[in-house]
């Protein structure tokens, strides 16, 4: 079976790179042309191990414990206490395409040339990602600052044989693991340990993980944004070019016109041009591209931010090769990171509030311009989508309680020599709960769209829209009398997780 492989150039990691490395598609391989670099810087820190001089992680504790001196003869030892000593995390285990994707990111890091390991660091991160032994790592036990330490031993800790891993769906020792795989635990260098767990590479890969998942969820909105606008027959006279010309937001401009191209040539649309007596439609359909746009732009911003960290060095002390001096810094502080997961948060939790305001406008009989209450062909007897309402409400006022902001929090730890973190860890593990919960949202949107769509026949919506509905009815037929709702809705959720709907309707809004 040929196998897919992807060269990072370390330093110019491109998002769409990433989005492949998550979604399992290559093998992330780093150029062979930064070894030179790192095993020089290498050698910069085996040299510091064996002077006199205090050099912080090298040759001395950590943290509090820095001003302790550590024999060059202890320092292996040093390094595996270090991994064991902060295998503290807690929770469910983080989801393994997350995972490989912190790995890859760790691996482009060290390969900068400015950490200071051996390159047979990088060669078996390369190597567990080849094989697929993806280290079980819990989520919760970092607070984004001195880097990712919890979860990061954890990884490290399955690279010298300890801990536990998973392949093929099995979980095993880290030992076992790369015993099945030809390949031996690390023994540690002077350093290594340190640079393997110091650094934002879990916060970054969970919030790159939930970016990815925010901007299919904003595509798909544009699909059943349009479904709900024919379903209740509302105006497009609001999605006009020079409306949001007249503004000048990119990301509104682009969901207008991604909106427009959906409903050209709907029969429904077309049907009510004249004579209707609304003036105008409520907030929720007519300003989507308003809303929806600033949460484009939002996390076009978000993106740039991760795409920088992602790229960068951020494990402590860092290896100055220029200037031949090893130097203690923060750039394992995480603030922009918590930053950016805030605002993709908020982005989240705005697409998921619009969203739900249309399907309750669609199940309310005094709203729905002559729908039938809750959708269904018999009301009373049938309590049709009046419940999958209520499910979509719930999900959206738990994503607004997750959306709060998790960066203007701190808490000192290590003795009060960390006095200032950045809590990017946990702001950025909530982005993967807030997608699943506005892809639920959205699928109950496009479960109601197309039963307000085929309750207009023979009028027929637009040709996008028509492909959208036969592939949902292809999972999910329409509802006649009331049913066991519940794997509906997980089946519309899965199409627009996997994109499906997007696909069909041929909707691309590029990052």
């Amino acid at each position: 079976m040929s196998v897919t492989k992807l060269v990072i150039e370390p330093g110019n990691m491109t998002l769409e790179a990433m989005r492949a490395v998550y979604r399992g598609t290559p093998v992330p391989e780093i150029d062979p042309s930064a070894r030179a670099g790192v095993e020089q810087s290498a050698g910069m820190v085996n040299a510091a191990a064996r002077g006199q001089a205090a050099v912080y992680g090298v040759n001395t504790g950590f943290g509090k414990l820095a001003s302790r001196k550590i024999a060059p003869e202890d320092t292996a030892a040093l390094q595996r206490n270090l991994i064991l000593s902060h295998c503290c995390g807690v929770g469910a285990a983080l989801e393994r395409d997350t995972a490989r994707l912190m790995m890859a990111l760790k691996a482009a890091s060290l390969a900068r040339g400015a950490s200071g390991v051996r390159w047979e660091l990088i060669a078996l991160i390369e190597a567990m990602l080849a094989h697929g032994i993806t280290p079980v790592i819990p989520a919760q036990g970092s607070v984004g600052a001195s880097g990712d330490l919890a979860p990061l031993a954890h990884m490290a800790a399955v690279m010298i044989g300890e801990g536990e891993a998973e392949v093929a769906g099995t979980r095993m020792p880290g030992a076992e693991a790369l015993s099945q795989a030809g390949l031996m635990p690390v023994v540690l260098g002077p350093k290594e340990g340190l640079a393997l767990i110091n650094g934002t590479q879990f916060s970054t890969a969970c919030a790159l993980a939930g970016l990815f998942g925010a901007w299919e969820c904003l595509e798909a909105s544009a699909v059943t944004a349009s479904l709900s606008t024919d379903a209740i027959m509302g105006s497009t006279a609001p999605l006009l070019p020079e409306i949001h010309a007249l503004r000048g937001h990119a990301g509104q401009i682009e969901m207008a016109d991604a909106m427009r191209a959906l409903m050209a040539g709907s029969e429904i649309r077309e049907s009510h041009r004249e004579g209707d007596a609304r003036v105008q439609d409520p907030y929720c359909i007519r300003c989507q591209p308003q809303v929806a746009g600033a949460c484009m732009d939002l996390l076009r911003g978000a993106a740039r931010t991760l795409w920088i960290e992602a790229n960068a060095v951020t494990d402590n002390p860092l290896v100055l090769e220029g200037e031949g001096r090893i130097v203690s810094g923060g750039n394992f502080h995480a603030e922009p990171v918590a930053f950016a997961a805030d605002q993709i948060a908020l982005a989240v939790a705005e697409l998921g509030a619009i969203a739900q305001r249309r399907v309750a406008l669609m199940v309310d009989p005094a709203l729905s311009h002559d729908l039938p209450p809750f959708l269904t062909p018999d009301p009373g007897l049938n309590s049709g989508m009046m419940i999958a309402e209520v499910t979509s409400a719930a999900l959206m006022s738990e994503n607004k309680h997750l959306a709060n902001p998790c960066s203007t929090d701190s808490t000192p730890t290590s003795a009060n020599q960390e006095d200032h973190v950045s809590m990017a860890a946990h702001g950025a593990v909530r982005l993967g709960r807030m997608v699943r919960n506005l892809s639920a949202i959205l699928g109950v949107e496009l479960l109601a769209g197309a039963q307000g769509v085929e309750f207009r026949a023979p009028l027929s919506t637009s040709a996008p829209l028509r492909r959208v509905l036969a592939r949902l009815r292809e999972a999910v037929p329409t509802l006649g009398e009331d049913r066991y709702m519940a794997p509906d809705l997980e089946r519309a959720a899965d199409l627009i997780r996997g994109r499906e709907v997007v696909t069909v309707a041929g909707v691309e809004l590029l990052p």
